[in-house]
């Protein structure tokens, strides 16, 4: 281990091979961090906190604080970052209350400067969040999300994968997966095509996922009534489910055309 002057850390922690800290850096007790991890100057990581391999977190973080939540009685929970993922300057990421008992962060991650991940959300694998990005408590971001700078997104909402989110938004309701929204209030904007493009999805999976919201989103029909013909008339397929099983189980409701 690599490691600066003006660093405090606490014995028991489990700090990795190679892995490198830098000055002004406090580590407290109860914490992991995997073997190839940079930890910049300046940078905070409380108890709970349990940091993959190969993860860059830049100066000025602070890891595993604990939740901005009055219902917090000092519970045992945790703060989890999967491998390769990078955290840049003055991210804040708040350790779980009992209601999950973890906050996660998963795996190739980019969360930008100024980010904060509250209270047991949970971020699935190689998502995107621009600058300022504000998650409130109990937020689930699903793999390969991109979450435009300065987005404020509402507790408890549900962002479906492979979604694109214009900067400044405002999220109050659950994302479908697939879709680009934006606007104020947001709205359905389209379909991230060229993020699926990109991803290797093949041109019939990708008509697929629009033929299913012309249904939803540019006829006349609620959604209840969308779905339904969604599932009568379209094949099913891995995509077709993954919208419908989406849309049925939003207890928030999803996001509208406007």
């Amino acid at each position: 281990m690599e490691k600066y002057p003006f660093t405090v850390i606490d014995p028991s922690a489990k700090i990795g091979e190679n892995v490198k800290i830098g000055p002004f850096v406090t580590i407290d007790g109860n914490v992991e961090i995997g073997e190839g991890t940079i930890i910049d100057s300046n940078v905070t990581i409380h108890s709970g906190a349990r940091i993959g391999k190969n993860c860059h977190i830049h100066s000025g973080a602070v890891i595993s604080d604990i939740p901005q939540d009055l219902k917090f009685k000092g519970e045992d929970t945790l703060a989890i970052i999967g491998d390769n993922t990078h955290i840049r300057e003055f991210v804040t990421i708040h350790r779980g209350t009992a209601s999950k008992g973890k906050t996660v962060v998963g795996n190739n991650c980019l969360i930008m400067a100024y980010c904060h991940v509250a209270h047991d959300c949970v971020l699935h694998d190689r998502i995107i969040m621009s600058n300022a990005v504000q998650l409130a408590g109990e937020v689930v971001v699903d793999d390969w999300a991109i979450i435009g700078g300065g987005t404020l997104v509402h507790q408890f909402t549900h962002i479906g994968p492979h979604v694109m989110i214009q900067g400044g938004s405002q999220v109050n309701k659950d994302i479908p997966p697939f879709v680009m929204i934006g606007r104020q209030p947001i709205s359905y904007m389209g379909i991230n095509s060229v993020g699926l493009n990109r991803r290797g999805f093949t041109p019939e999976q990708i008509e697929t996922i629009n033929t299913v919201y012309r249904a939803m989103y540019l006829s006349d029909l609620n959604f209840r009534d969308a779905i339904a013909k969604i599932e009568a008339e379209i094949p099913a397929s891995a995509e077709r489910d993954l919208i419908v099983d989406f849309v049925k189980n939003s207890p928030r409701g999803v996001v509208r055309k406007i």
